[in-house]
């Protein structure tokens, strides 16, 4: 599956993205269908189908202090931002590669979805 992964060929290069950081163990980049001013993916280099396949709780946090750091240089973490997994077709995974979505810039609604 992750040779004909979307994010997997993001990661490599191979299909171009608006990439806003990446280091040896995640990539980011915007979203092309934006829903929020801030609307970043971060994913994993590896390939992980989603939260409810992976092990590593490493690699989570990674995700998480990624999207964290992101969200400082993109100047909406102290006005707030909110980071999401989603995890299977219900909850509206449509590609799936673990990420995390990073949306900010925005007053956010609560309950979302």
């Amino acid at each position: 599956m992750a040779d004909g992964c979307l994010f997997c060929r993001i990661v490599r290069g191979e299909i171009p993205a608006k990439k806003v950081a990446e280091d040896e163990h995640c990539v980011a980049f915007r979203d092309i269908n934006p829903q929020a001013p801030t609307h970043v993916l971060v994913v994993p280099r590896e390939h992980v189908a989603s939260l409810n396949e992976a092990k590593d709780p490493a690699l989570v946090g990674r995700l998480a202090l990624f999207a964290a750091r992101i969200a400082r240089e993109e100047g909406i973490a102290d006005g707030g931002y909110r980071t999401v997994f989603n995890t299977n077709a219900d909850a509206g995974q449509t590609v799936f590669h673990l990420h995390l979505h990073l949306l900010g810039g925005r007053q956010m609604g609560w309950p979302p979805g």
